[in-house]
Formats: C-alpha cells, structure tokens, sequence
C-alpha cells in the first residue's frame, strides 16, 4: 500500500484548552499556503467552532513544526499559473474569508512565530488576536507581495495599518523587507517576544494565562497626528508616493496600487479595504510586471538551491577559514563579508600600509553596518576580530580556500598564485578575483590547476550581489561548487561562467558601454543619451557608469575586449578622447559629470571641448526610441555571442547575472526574456537595420539569425 502522507496543519486540543493548528509539510522545507493547506485550515476552523462553543477550547495557537521558519506565504508557482483576473479575484476572495474567520473566531488566537514569516504567513498572524514571537536572529516578519508585483490580498495591507499605524506600515508595504522580532515588538507588531528554548512553552504560558491586549509603547505626537488624522494620513500617502515614483521611475506599479487601496480605505471598515485589496491584487497579478517579476525569483531560488555543477554527487567543502592576497579596497571588502558570515580571514600584502588600509575598510563597513542597525556593536566588534593581516603567508596553510585579490597583471597573479599553492593543502580552492584576464592563463603557472577558479566579486563588494564562479578549462566539479558554495554563504549570487574576455556582464557591458560613445559621436547630448537609459529601466546612464567605474578603468576594459573579440569593439573615438583628456570619473571629480565629495552634480559642460572633434559642435536630438534601440540591441547581440560560445549555458544564467550585475531591469525580467517577448525575429529585423545604418559592430551573431529563422526564443534554446 502507498504510506498516507499526514495532512498539514494538524489540529489538537490539549487538556489546558489550548489548541494547536501545526504547520508541518513533509514535503517542504517550508510551509507553504497551497490551495489544499488552506482548504485544510478551512476546515480546521469548523472544528474550532464547534469545540468553543462547548467550551472545551479556550484559545487556539497557530505555530509551525520546522525548526526555522514559521510560513513562508502562499503559493508562487499557483499565483504565477493565473492568466484571468477573474479567476485571481475569486482565489484571492477565499483566503480573504478563511482569514476573517479566523478573525472572527469566538475564541483568543495566538500566531506562535519563530524563524521566517512572510506574505500569507504574516497575514494570517494579523487575522490573530495576538502575536508571540521568539528571539531567535532566524526570526524575520515581513510581507516581500510588492517584490512580486502584486501586493498582500489576504488582509495584509488593510490590517497592518490599523495594527502598527500607517507610518510603520508603508515600511513594510512599499519595500518588502523583513524585520527583526525586537523591531516587531516595538513597531506593535508582536505582543510579546520570547527566548527560542523555550519557546513553545512560553507560547503555552501565554495562551493559558492570556493577558489583556499589550499596551504598545506610544509613537511621537507627530507621528500620532500623521496616522491618526485625515489631513497627516493624506501627507503621508502623498510623500510615500513621491518617494516611490523617484525610487522607481514609475516602472513598478504594485507600489503606487497599494497607496492607492490605502488612500481609499484607512480609516474605512476592514470589509471595505478587503474589496479594495481583491479587485486590485486580481489587476496585479494577471500583469506583465508581475509575472517578470517572478520570473527573476524563480531564478534566484532555482541558484540558492544549485550547486553550479551538474553532477548531483558532487559536494562542496566546507570553507570556515580563507585566505585574501591583497588588501586594498576590494580585499578588504571580500575580508569584511566573510567575516561577517562567521570565516575567520587571513589577508596578505607586501606593505604594512597596505594591511592597515585593508583592515580600516573592513571596519568601516562593519561600522556602517552598525549605523544601518544591521549589527549590534558586539557583533561587529566580534565580526572584526575574525580578520588578521600579515606579509607573509603565515595562517594560510589551514584555509580552506583563498581569494587573490592583487593588481590586474597577468606575471603578478601567476607569482602570488604560484607562491600561496606551495602553502596550501590539496582540496584548498584557490582563486583569482580577476575581472578582465584569463583564468585558464592563470593555471598555467599551477601544480593544481583542478584547485583552481576564478571568484570574480563586483564592485562595491558589500552592495553587489552577483558574483561569477569562473571555471577554468581544468577546473574540477568540486572546487567550482566549492566557490558556489562560499558565495551562496556570503549571501550573494553566483553565476558559473567560462573563461573567456570579459566573462559575461563585463562582455556584455562592454558593446553597451562603446554604443554610447558613439551616439554622443552622432550629436546626441550627455543628458539625451542617459536619460533615454534610466527611462528604460536601467539604474543609470551608461556615461554615468563609465564614470563610476572609473574613465581610466574603462579605457582598459575596453581595450582588452577590442584585442579579444575584434574590430566590432574598436573603441568609439569619443571614449578614446575621454580617457586620453585626463579625467578619472567620479573618483578624480569630472568625467562626463561634475564631481563634489564624490557626490554627482549634474554634467559637466566642459566635457565636450575635452572630446573636441570626435562630438559635433552642435547636439541634436536622437530620441529615446533610437538610443535604446542602439544601447539595448548591443547587449542582446553579444549575449547571443556568449551563449553561442558556451561562455554561459542558459539564458536565465545571462539575465539573472546582468540583472544582479549591471541593474537590467528586473521588472523588464531580464535581456533574453525582454528579447524573447519582442520575438527574435523582430530583435533581428532591428539589428539589420541598424547594420545597414551604422555598420558592422551591428552584425547579427548567427546564433539570433538561426533561433530567428527557426521561429525559437533564447529560453526555449537554451533553458536551465
């Protein structure tokens, strides 16, 4: 006979009458709010119903049986399945009456939480009387719906307001961040925040003797007014909304829809701010945003639970020590994030200077962190404490893997690589942190070329989150899911590419980043070129870019993928005569943008007589239509290339990169899919009419002439 899998939750009711609905999926690492759980829970609260009414149960907690997570929300593959708003609105509606029955049971209810509650989790424990939380740091609330594209529909945007005032809500609401229990309980959310031992006794404790509803510590007489008022809570709609439309560009509309439901109904009935919430989740969730959006967290979750390799028997070492050659800006920074995930961290340079410079980035960044209120003070004195520096090698024979993070010289890595494989053990992943040269010209100069990758970090270390794992032609399957590993535990994002000139974001940028050039060579303006980008989607200009990566750096880049790749990147005269003027960008103070305290100022008119004759003497208008047409058609091309070369082996692996690498907008759901969406046959139309117009840089790559041809996209060629 097939084993009966045990349906989740469970209900008991214990002899104190207390009863206990247990979240347990054995199926799930997770609870997750699927059709059949809240069926279940449906039926859970007949039950409830009945037993209060004979008074054998007095109050009914919701907990969950994994370890670390409470719910983890509904479920995504279902919301990203519905095609028909009507079909959305109706779903929508019946968790919307489960939860208000549990809102309207006659007995007390407690959500008992520990570890991660999100999205429905949340909104099922605002449907409770009360809120018990643990104290445990793996204890996080937060409602992520507006990361999604859509917003809380199951009360959660109409009943957090009234629970934590409309302030401390939007926090939530607009930005789909996850709070700490302390920060629950003073913001109103918890009633009480208990010790993880022993925490389901406490949760008991408090059920049995169920105190009078906590009195929430008294926001300022400022914010009193704002929340409490019409005219403070219209001020505070009003400012919202202009924060999110200067954040956003408009582009994301799940945000600007939740002011709007909450512009209709706070200070209404919550009857009224469900029918609001339905109707306009259904809109959100049937939208193109929307299911981009989740299309980009289904890739992130698909890499944090990969490996980056395909043979499932192969297992990652564990890294608790590493080594960093190198302590300047960007040594320091790979130091810091180890340490902060708890890796002990030996970096090494030839200069004391060069140590204690390492060392005070990495604590400034722990001080920062202090500031943001992301580590107590002892944390980041703790965190500290696990990085030491030294001139010679001493402490790397027991690292586990090692970061080389020295000058982009070819002769000097080999040195430094050759020198610290002598001092390492067999199985120590070693790795170059190199962003433009060779990896498998690296493991020419090693006795252990199988150790060996590349670990390319992005700069600034502590904000960027992709990482490429560089596997080199030798490179084994353990020391390539060994890096993966390592980046996944320092919380980023890696994606596994091949070796080859500019790996794949800078490869991509590259083209994107000359095709600028080019059009200020045609009579486009500074203010034209970038403009016409960031109404895209994309964070910046790309002359803004070649600013903040530095003019001097770019200038390098750029002619490492000419050498590499030919004519197609001979660099624009107009970067040329940029990097020849003399000017760095914003590290220097000018580049194409003026400069204060490394603040930007606007564009620097100057710029053009330093460009002298590669721009005409007088600007004219291209159009938003043509630039992006030009910017974006160069990155798809080159794209194409990449994954014609095996340079990276799907299409989400190219669009989950350049969104976490280079900004590409997630609400766009990433180059190729933005590509797949126009249809290939289009992007090719495009791309010849730009080559007739403009030459040959603009040639298709044959792999789009062939997906064209036989009527595929880049996804249905090459998935995951």
């Amino acid at each position: 006979m097939t084993p009966q899998t045990a349906p989740t939750p469970r209900f008991s009711v214990a002899d104190d009458g207390v009863g206990w609905v247990t979240f347990d999926d054995p199926g799930r690492p997770v609870n997750v709010l699927t059709e059949e759980v809240m069926s279940r829970v449906d039926a859970i609260l007949d039950e409830v119903t009945t037993l209060a009414r004979s008074a054998r149960l007095k109050v009914l907690v919701f907990e969950s049986g994994k370890a670390d997570s409470f719910i983890a929300g509904a479920d995504v593959e279902a919301i990203a399945a519905i095609e028909d708003p009507t079909e959305a609105e109706a779903k929508i509606r019946l968790g919307q009456s489960i939860f208000q029955r549990v809102a309207d049971l006659p007995v007390p209810t407690v959500a008992a939480i520990h570890g991660v509650c999100v999205g429905g989790g949340v909104e099922l424990s605002l449907a409770c009387t009360h809120r018990v939380l643990s104290d445990s740091d793996r204890t996080r609330v937060g409602l992520p719906e507006v990361m999604l594209g859509i917003l809380p529909a199951w009360g959660g945007t109409t009943r957090l307001p009234r629970l934590v005032g409309l302030s401390a809500a939007l926090d939530l609401l607009l930005t789909g961040k996850q709070i700490p229990s302390r920060k629950a309980l003073r913001m109103g959310f918890a009633d009480r925040v208990v010790p993880a031992e022993l925490f389901r006794d406490q949760v008991r404790i408090f059920a049995v003797d169920l105190p009078s509803p906590a009195r929430r510590a008294k926001p300022g007489m400022i914010t009193r007014l704002l929340d409490s008022t019409p005219p403070g809570r219209r001020l505070v709609l009003t400012l919202a909304r202009r924060k999110v439309v200067a954040t956003t560009g408009g582009h994301y509309p799940a945000p600007l829809r939740i002011l709007d439901v909450l512009r209709r109904t706070v200070g209404k009935s919550v009857g009224a701010g469900l029918e609001a919430e339905a109707r306009t989740a259904a809109e959100l969730v049937v939208s193109p945003v929307s299911k981009n959006l989740i299309h980009v967290f289904h890739m992130r979750e698909a890499t944090r639970k990969g490996s980056g390799v395909s043979d499932p028997s192969v297992r990652p070492r564990p890294v608790d020590e590493m080594g960093v050659l190198g302590a300047g800006v960007m040594g320091g920074g790979i130091a810091q994030i180890a340490a902060y995930k708890g890796i002990r961290v030996r970096m090494k340079d030839i200069r004391h200077d060069a140590i204690t410079g390492g060392l005070q980035h990495a604590r400034a960044l722990f001080d920062k962190a202090v500031r943001r209120k992301k580590l107590r003070p002892l944390e980041a004195d703790q965190a500290m404490e696990r990085i030491s520096g030294s001139l010679d090698y001493s402490g790397f024979r027991t690292a586990d893997l090692v970061v080389e993070a020295v000058v982009e010289r070819m002769e000097v890595k080999k040195a430094v690589l050759r020198e610290v494989e002598d001092l390492t053990r067999p199985g120590s992943v070693l790795s170059t942190n190199t962003s433009s040269l060779s990896v498998d010209g690296m493991a020419e100069a090693l006795r252990r070329p199988e150790d060996f990758c590349g670990i390319h970090f992005f700069n600034p270390v502590d904000r960027m989150p992709l990482v490429e794992i560089v596997r080199g032609t030798r490179s084994s399957d353990a020391t390539v899911a060994t890096a993966y590993a390592f980046a996944l535990k320092l919380g980023k994002v890696p994606v596994v590419v091949g070796d080859g000139p500019g790996f794949l974001v800078n490869r991509i940028l590259g083209p994107y980043l000359n095709e600028s050039g080019h059009l200020l060579a045609d009579g486009g303006s500074i203010e034209e070129v970038d403009g016409a980008a960031k109404a895209f989607g994309m964070p910046m200009g790309p002359l803004r870019l070649i600013d903040e990566v530095g003019i001097d750096v770019s200038k390098h880049a750029g002619a490492v993928l000419h050498a590499a790749l030919g004519d197609r990147l001979a660099p624009s005269p107009v970067l040329i005569a940029l990097g020849d003027s003399g000017r760095l960008g914003r590290k220097g103070g000018s580049g194409f943008y003026r400069y204060e305290k490394g603040r930007e100022k606007g564009v620097d008119p100057s710029v053009y007589a330093a460009l002298g004759a590669t721009v005409p003497s007088a600007r004219r208008t291209l159009g938003h239509r043509e630039i992006r047409r030009r910017l974006v058609t160069m990155m798809i091309n080159e794209a194409a290339r990449a994954l014609e070369e095996g340079v990276v082996s799907s299409a989400a692996a190219v669009d989950l990169a350049m969104i976490m690498g280079t900004g590409f907008p997630p609400f766009r759901g990433g180059l190729l899919r933005f590509a797949d969406t126009f249809h290939l046959r289009a992007v090719l139309d495009r791309t010849l009419e730009l080559e007739a117009s403009h030459g040959p840089r603009f040639a298709p790559p044959a792999l789009l002439v062939d997906l064209a041809d036989r009527d595929k996209g880049f996804y249905e060629a090459f998935p995951e």
